[in-house]
């Protein structure tokens, strides 16, 4: 009996001595892959923009759309044979699918058509080559019973599915900007060669509407004189006085440190990327999808870009952004930053467009941006998520806690199982101890 006691302690120490190799193998791995993701594939690494360039030379009848894999290098969704080819001698990844674009454009086209129901909002998932239709808790029975039949109609590639909350415009970057009926996020300072703006949410106000700088309405920031809501999400705030007193083309992110802001793009599905906010502060996720609509109880918007950021009442109109270049603008989702949720952001290339509007720099009139070692400036990128993220830097990247959680875990049972067959051992080492000392005195 006493031998198999021994067998078995050893077993057990054998086991976890392996599950903490194992463990520690897991967590290394993890570490590699998040912290090498920015720079996958190393000097072979596709040219930036690789995926749109052969979608848009392949055309929408032969590709559905495009992102970037879980190595960080470009995919894109091909209906033949000979695309995929050309795919492939470009350096991207092919993968096969049944519905090109045109199918799923028809299918949102449908959507669109049919009678408005607030609280729906829509994307095309191109890694699942479906259609994905969210409604919030808001979204009756009957609604969701008439919304079914329509995704059956157009085919099985539209999935309906439940979501938490309610879809809501995030009013009441990112510095706060105050209207009397709310308050909401500054989000890039843009210009059009003779005055100076504030580009933030439509929905924040409309024309006419008076913003200042302080809840108490003492320092007047400018006036909303441009927009669009819905359909769109964006506004223009001219500075009260036509020029941006010393703005500058970064984004505030806490502790006095702004990162600078050099360009404007489209993101690109599967993109990290961060959102600032007077609210919430400094959020990081990914972006899942593009020309989303959003259903929201004031009206519909569309060509929304949709996340996994989080984000609260207060952060509309707030930045989306990542290395250096801006890519959205804060519109509406649901959810919070202590559950999580979507939050769709208006892309900035398509605000500024329409508006006539750039970022401000050099020359613009707004004064020299410093250097990045000062004022609290940081290079492109260089962002800390905020807490509740639960990332942190190693090795010179951010590595995500739940990347690490298996390994961890695995980690932590081995040491409880050394833990344990020690404190074992060193029972019966002392019950041993105390037979033999009660025999000698016998």
């Amino acid at each position: 009996m006493r031998h198999a006691r021994r067998s078995l302690q050893r077993i057990v120490r054998l086991a976890a001595v392996g599950g903490l190799l194992c463990g520690g193998l897991m967590v290394t791995s993890a570490v590699a892959s998040e912290s090498s993701e920015p720079a996958a594939g190393g000097d072979t690494a596709p040219p930036p923009g690789l995926a749109a360039d052969l979608v848009s030379q392949l055309g929408t009848a032969r590709t559905a759309g495009s992102w970037i894999g879980s190595d960080g290098r470009p995919v894109v969704a091909v209906t033949d044979e000979e695309a995929a080819a050309e795919v492939r001698r470009a350096g991207a990844r092919a993968q096969f699918v049944r519905h090109s674009t045109v199918r799923l454009r028809s299918a949102t086209d449908a959507l669109s058509e049919a009678p408005r129901v607030p609280g729906t909002a829509w994307a095309v998932d191109y890694s699942s080559n479906r259609i994905v239709v969210h409604a919030d808790s808001t979204v009756s029975a009957t609604d969701w019973s008439r919304m079914s039949g329509l995704a059956e109609e157009i085919g099985g590639f539209v999935h309906m599915r439940r979501t938490g909350g309610t879809f809501s415009t995030r009013l009441n970057g990112a510095d706060p900007i105050f209207a009397r009926n709310g308050r909401c996020s500054a989000g890039f300072n843009v210009t059009d060669g003779r005055q100076n703006f504030v580009l933030t949410a439509g929905h924040c106000g409309p024309r006419g509407t008076t913003w200042f700088q302080d809840a108490t309405g003492t320092r007047q920031l400018g006036t909303t004189t441009a927009g669009s809501f819905p359909g769109s999400d964006f506004s223009l705030v001219e500075y009260g006085n036509g020029d941006a007193s010393g703005a500058r083309s970064v984004v505030g992110v806490g502790g006095d440190r702004a990162v600078r802001i050099t360009a404007v793009a489209d993101p690109v599905v599967g993109q990290r990327a961060f959102r600032s906010g007077s609210t919430t502060g400094v959020r990081s996720g990914r972006v899942t999808a593009l020309n989303a609509t959003v259903n929201y109880p004031e009206g519909t918007v569309t060509g929304l870009i949709e996340t996994t950021l989080c984000a609260e009442p207060g952060d509309s109109g707030g930045p989306l952004f990542a290395d250096g270049l801006a890519l959205g603008l804060t519109s509406g989702g649901n959810g919070d930053c202590t559950i999580g949720g979507t939050t769709y952001f208006q892309p900035a290339t398509t605000a500024m467009a329409a508006l006539g509007v750039r970022l401000t720099a050099d020359g613009s009139g707004t004064g020299p941006v410093p250097p990045p070692a000062a004022a609290g400036v940081v290079d492109p990128g260089v962002v800390a998520p905020g807490p509740s993220e639960f990332e942190f830097p190693m090795f010179g990247g951010f590595i995500s806690l739940k990347a690490l959680t298996p390994g961890l875990l695995v980690i932590a049972v081995s040491l409880l199982g050394l833990a344990a067959t020690g404190l074992i051992r060193s029972a019966q080492r002392r019950n041993s101890y105390r037979r033999r000392y009660s025999r000698s005195w016998n």
